[in-house]
């Protein structure tokens, strides 16, 4: 039987967090764009002010997932939303409920801080990962094309 445990991540789970990423972006085939190290996530994630937050899903007590999320804002509903920025089960955990735990948790997390939205993008050629979202109850947004400014166009930009 597999115990499942959703919990809040804390500095000592850097080093995994950042396999997780390292391992989502293999997934996807963007191994090449991964450039964070253990030092830039916990000056991050783990400060007085973090920018993102993250959640650990472990089966028996070992870390097998994660969710990072950040926080929001939608002017037409007046409320905060959560946007899942990553959401990751290892290889040998998929199909164990951990996916579908992390975001119901994650979820509830919205809930209890009045959001209205929670909302995330997804690859078009995953379909694994679309046809579990569409299983929980998900719909595409249909009409918006994501857009992206990379670090070189910011710093490039003027007036």
């Amino acid at each position: 039987m597999k115990n499942i445990n959703i919990r809040k991540a804390v500095i000592n789970d850097v080093n995994s967090i950042l396999g997780f990423i390292e391992q989502l972006a293999e997934y996807e085939e963007l191994g090449h764009e991964v450039v964070a190290d253990a030092e830039q996530l916990e000056e991050t994630l783990f400060c007085k002010n973090p920018t993102a937050h993250v959640l650990i899903g472990e089966i028996n007590g070992e870390a097998c997932g994660f969710a990072l999320y950040f926080y929001n804002y939608s002017t037409f509903q007046g409320k905060p939303g959560v946007y899942l920025e990553d959401l990751f089960v290892n290889d040998v955990s998929r199909g164990s409920g951990l996916g579908k735990a992390l975001l119901i948790h994650l979820a509830k997390i919205a809930k209890s801080n009045k959001c209205g939205r929670l909302e995330w993008s997804v690859l078009n050629w995953n379909k694994p990962a679309i046809d579990f979202y569409l299983s929980i109850g998900a719909t595409p947004i249909d009409g918006w094309t994501k857009y992206r400014l990379d670090e070189d166009t910011i710093k490039k930009i003027r007036s």
